[in-house]
């Protein structure tokens, strides 16, 4: 390749030039969400950032292969046999089945995706589709030692490792049981640090995702998804591994030990963590009911897209702060960035070397451990420069490629008097719903208008409808 990409690699701490294993090829694996409940846009942040990433790699002219899960089972609270089931939790507190709620909110987070252009990876792979490949890896690690029954269930035991804690982030006295949340002490380990492979002994007797096992009957724990599903669809080398921070320890650590000591060598050389999303309470987070959606934000009357642009201005290592009054500022400067472009004449003759100039400046910036701010400041270097508008446009049109802010594609000029009575209709049957107590409807209406590009806002002097 031509280009020199340097990433910062959260398992060596450093800013390293990117060497794939195969040359001009990538494979990137993604942790997919836990679909139990909507996405946030703090979760979100970290799938733009990947989006990136992606699109970097290809822009710059890799062969580029990303895979990503979707947890809908396995994913519990806590490592032991006490911590709650996500996906069982999200059962109960909408009265449907598990896989209800798992096929509601994949379809969902996949909704909200293309409101924010990210590009559906190349392999998407629920963690039902893979339970003969668990079953098969933790046969593996119990064959080699790694692995050991007890009260029912199989653990990792991390006693075998001569460095468990990879990322050199965590101690054993930082992590008590080795559990993500809700932590509560597994009295069948061997070591505080182990983590279930396999669950034979539910707390759940209404359990409704379980398998036939060597062991019983019973489901994976959730670390065993990744390593299985990356290994299934990308082989035992992997190059990039993406996530959030929180996803570290022990979700990553966890990964490396179980997949390293099955495979017997280095599996992913690069490891890409996106830092979270945070307002002045703190982290957004669904599990304290402190989060905003994508939905939320059109309601108030902002494109999606405005809130990539606000992702794509600071740079993923950092916390980024939202305020509403922050997202003004971004949302203002994406319709003048957007009105800017669509004044750009279409016509006359292309400068290749101003193209290849700018294009090469993107592709810099955002080698350049993927700024993203560099990278948007490049647009304006271009509408600044010399060139026509010819090259203008195109430049910024194929910057569409990597940056995906739509800034090219057509939008609507205007808002017909038959459609504007159409809203209006439409809000009025929302306002008769309401006094009725009818919700769902007036839900339903909401959405109807939101897939017309129309966000309702509801004021002290009625409902009050924008176009985004």
């Amino acid at each position: 390749m031509a280009y020199q990409i340097k990433l910062y690699n959260s398992l060596k701490h450093d800013v390293e030039e990117f060497i794939p294993n195969t040359p001009g090829e990538v494979k990137i694996y993604t942790c997919g969400p836990t679909v139990y409940h909507y996405a946030h846009i703090g979760n979100l942040r970290t799938y733009i950032m990947e989006d990136v990433l992606e699109k970097m790699f290809r822009y710059a002219g890799y062969k580029v292969k990303r895979v990503m899960n979707i947890t809908d089972v396995g994913h519990l609270t806590g490592d032991s046999d006490d911590g709650n089931d996500k996906m069982l939790l999200g059962a109960k507190r909408e009265n449907r089945t598990v896989m209800e709620i798992a096929d509601f909110y994949t379809e969902a987070f996949f909704k909200d995706c293309e409101k924010l252009n990210i590009k559906r990876p190349d392999v998407v792979e629920p963690a039902t589709n893979c339970i003969g490949e668990f079953i098969a890896m933790i046969e593996t690690l119990l064959e080699k030692g790694y692995a050991y029954l007890s009260g029912g269930n199989v653990y990792f035991d991390t006693s075998k490792l001569d460095n468990y804690y990879v990322f050199s982030l965590q101690n054993a006295e930082d992590l008590l049981v080795g559990v993500r949340e809700d932590v509560s002490e597994d009295k069948n380990k061997r070591n505080k640090s182990d983590f279930v492979l396999w669950f034979t002994k539910s707390k759940f007797d209404d359990q409704e995702l379980k398998w036939e096992s060597p062991w019983g009957v019973g489901y994976p724990g959730w670390h065993i998804e990744c390593s299985c599903i990356s290994m299934k669809h990308l082989g035992e080398y992997l190059d990039i591994h993406c996530g959030g921070v929180d996803n570290i320890f022990p979700h990553h650590t966890n990964e490396i030990a179980q997949t390293e000591s099955c495979v017997g060598h280095e599996w992913c050389r690069y490891w890409f963590h996106v830092n979270h999303l945070v307002d002045q309470s703190g982290k957004m987070s669904k599990s304290e009911n402190n989060f905003l959606t994508v939905s939320t934000l059109e309601e108030k009357g902002y494109e999606p897209l405005a809130y990539r642009m606000f992702c794509l201005q600071s740079h993923y290592r950092k916390p980024l702060l939202f305020s509403y009054e922050a997202l003004d500022n971004i949302a203002n400067a994406y319709r003048k960035l957007v009105k800017r472009v669509s004044q750009l004449e279409r016509e006359g003759e292309l400068s290749q070397e101003k193209f290849d100039f700018y294009k090469n400046k993107l592709i810099e910036a955002l080698s350049d451990d993927l700024n993203t701010s560099n990278a948007v400041s490049v647009i304006y270097d271009v509408l600044n420069s010399d060139a026509n508008d010819r090259t203008k446009y195109e430049l910024i049109k194929s910057f569409d490629d990597v940056l995906s802010l739509d800034l090219t594609k057509e939008k609507p000029s205007g808002v017909s008097t038959e459609f504007e009575q159409y809203i209006k209709e439409k809000i009025d049957q929302r306002s008769a719903a309401k006094k009725r107590k009818d919700f769902a409807m007036a839900d339903r209406i909401r959405e109807e208008l939101l897939k017309e590009g129309v966000a309702l806002e509801d004021t002290r002097e009625g409902t009050k409808w924008k176009m985004f």
